[in-house]
């Protein structure tokens, strides 16, 4: 059985304003091309088919047309859960009809695997859409401490994927397939934090052992995670978000597997999606003109940190955007600028700790209670 493994689309995503529509195109186009030439029997999708809860028209038209598509050319079932950025009653709202084309879309958690038939096997996957309080509309823990929260978030990850898998058979094809933050995963800036300060953060020991590969969303770098009993991988997006992306290789991968052997696994790199570039002109606006002038990246999303000594005029500006309309950001860099030490020492505090003392700040001196904490995770998580 041959599984192809992809996630986190982000269909109508835009960056800075610029839409990402045609390399959004462009990757269904070479996910077909894909799906044809290396004979696909399965297509899973790990979460996060979706920017936005509400998305625009055109992204949930190129969504239902390009699996659609793939159903009817190649005769395929195709697996969706929602990740953190769908919004999984909407996302599944067409599930019955979809279902009757070999198409299972599931929005909400729940204990009921996915069981077909794949040529001569049987595929059985515990799959596991994104697993919030929200969603599941449970409080997985009282208390606000970080180890409380993770200890139980870990026991209710892991107590649903038992649910799940508990009818495996050794005879057939098992696999499992969730959108969660796994320890040890590396994360980019595009990523919408999920964890309460490391709360949200399943341990490898949490994903199920009885299994033979589990297909991972919601990282954006194609990587493999250690520590579990199985094979454990997250696809990564196919395109880059943001320029903590920049130099990175995108990607789908296939999974060959058979009943009780080890899983063979391949990527296929992705050229879809342009290229996400820094650039660092360290001699000044002359720099900037030389490559504009020789088309260097031509065809790329460029963050510009510009060394100079005074303020560029909103003329020099406005030229450079219109010499290259690829450029994203213009950072003037001055030579008596220091790094933001500051900046960067925030990063590591976890987000519900910054919440907090924000709040504080905001408000002369008050605590923000329990629950206005909870309420600004669900929203910062994604949750309804």
């Amino acid at each position: 059985m041959r599984v192809l493994h992809t996630a986190d689309w982000h269909l109508g995503k835009t960056l800075e304003g610029r839409s990402r529509m045609p390399e959004q195109i462009a990757f269904f186009e070479e996910l077909e091309v894909i799906i044809r030439d290396e004979k696909i029997d399965v297509l899973l999708m790990a979460g996060d088919v979706f920017d936005s809860v509400n998305p625009p028209a055109s992204a949930e038209e190129l969504f239902y047309e390009s699996i659609a598509n793939f159903s009817e050319k190649y005769n395929i079932p195709i697996i969706i859960i929602a990740g953190n950025h769908d919004h999984p009653d909407r996302l599944q709202a067409a599930r019955k009809m979809a279902k009757c084309q070999g198409i299972y879309i599931l929005g909400y958690p729940g204990i009921e695997p996915v069981k077909i038939s794949v040529k001569e096997e049987v595929l059985q996957l515990g799959a596991l859409p994104y697993p919030s309080e929200s969603r599941m509309q449970a409080v997985f823990s009282s208390s606000m401490e970080e180890q409380s929260l993770q200890s139980a978030y870990n026991k209710k990850v892991k107590h649903l994927f038992q649910q799940l898998t508990q009818s495996f058979k050794k005879e057939n094809v098992c696999m499992a397939m969730s959108h969660v933050f796994a320890a040890g995963g590396a994360s980019s800036d595009s990523e919408r934090p999920i964890e309460v300060g490391g709360a949200y953060t399943v341990s490898p020991s949490s994903l199920p052992g009885n299994v033979q590969y589990t297909a991972l969303g919601h990282l954006h770098r194609p990587q493999n995670i250690h520590g579990s009993d199985g094979l454990t991988r997250y696809s990564g997006s196919p395109i880059a978000f943001s320029f903590s992306e920049s130099g990175y290789s995108k990607s789908v991968t296939i999974i060959d597997i058979k009943a009780q052997k080890t899983p063979y696994i391949k990527e296929i790199p992705l050229s879809c999606g342009k290229p996400l570039v820094k650039w660092d002109a360290r001699h000044g606006l002359e720099e900037v003109y030389r490559w504009i002038n020789e088309k260097r990246d031509d065809n790329a999303w460029i963050e510009l940190d510009l060394h100079i000594t005074e303020t560029p005029s909103m003329e020099e500006i406005h030229h450079i955007r219109k010499s290259h309309e690829g450029i994203i950001h213009i950072h003037p860099v001055f030579p008596d600028m220091q790094n933001n030490i500051t900046l960067e020492k925030r990063k590591e505090f976890p987000i519900n700790e910054l919440f907090k003392k924000f709040y504080e700040r905001q408000t002369g001196g008050a605590q923000a209670d329990e629950k206005l904490v909870r309420l600004f995770m669900e929203l910062a998580e994604g949750g309804e």
